[in-house]
């Protein structure tokens, strides 16, 4: 709480909880000089609460990432710490919503880190969210990595599915439309309706040495971040009925 009691880092903390960004996209938000930023980014990261990791699509630039699973830990042990009573529990609620909410997950050749996100908001979702994935430049087919980790560890079977292009569904509205690779960042086209932008920086398990990963470790941590980023985002896909779109 001391951490995040200063106004511009939770100002910061506050923009990095809805996607990752870059540090100049950060400066935009916040309206602060870049020193400033820099220097409230860096006791975020000392104290735990930020991450930050290289683009793999252009390695100068670094994409900085709150981790909503600690800072829910650390909420729940100040309130403990505080008294017995303020307790906390870190899972967010699930919440009904006015109507499903519609969501796209993009990557590059759709078919790891998107589909995998894909299936677990589906499954997440219970019925409460219409959920796409699709790539810039779709693979023949899904990676029997992902097929493998999503049936092994949560019981989902997706190998039936074929991945397809962004261009496929150029018609559909969609409420968020969350890319999960740097490259795809930049090349993912408009939607009608102006979807709200959701940036995830996961780094593609597919490209990781496999001898150094331990085989399909990689695809195992990747659906594990997804998952945990899936769960803290279920309760921001309600819309009370005021602001539904018609």
């Amino acid at each position: 709480m001391r951490l995040a009691a200063h106004p511009l880092r939770w100002r910061l903390l506050s923009e990095l909880s809805a996607g990752d960004y870059q540090v100049r996209e950060l400066v935009e938000l916040v309206g602060q000089p870049q020193n400033l930023v820099s220097y409230h980014l860096r006791r975020l990261r000392e104290g735990g609460l930020v991450t930050a990791r290289r683009s793999s699509f252009d390695a100068r630039q670094t994409y900085y990432h709150l981790d909503l699973e600690r800072c829910a830990r650390a909420l729940a042990a100040t309130g403990a710490a505080l008294h017995p009573a303020l307790r906390l529990s870190p899972a967010p609620p699930a919440i009904e919503s006015a109507r499903p909410s519609a969501v796209l997950f993009t990557c590059t050749g759709n078919s790891a880190r998107s589909p995998i996100a894909e299936a677990l908001l589906r499954h997440r979702g219970g019925g409460r969210v219409e959920v796409a994935s699709a790539g810039s430049h779709p693979r023949q087919r899904l990676h029997p990595d992902a097929v493998r980790v999503l049936r092994e560890r949560y019981g989902i079977d997706v190998g039936d599915r074929r991945p397809r292009h962004l261009d496929a569904l150029a018609g559909r509205r969609f409420d968020y439309v969350i890319t999960l690779c740097d490259k795809v960042r930049e090349v993912c086209p408009d939607f009608r309706d102006e979807p709200r932008r959701v940036h995830w920086s996961i780094p593609d398990p597919a490209a990781a040495d496999g001898a150094e990963q331990g085989g399909a470790s990689a695809f195992v941590h990747a659906a594990t971040e997804i998952d945990t980023r899936i769960r803290y985002l279920l309760p921001q896909l309600v819309h009370p009925a005021r602001e539904v779109r018609q």
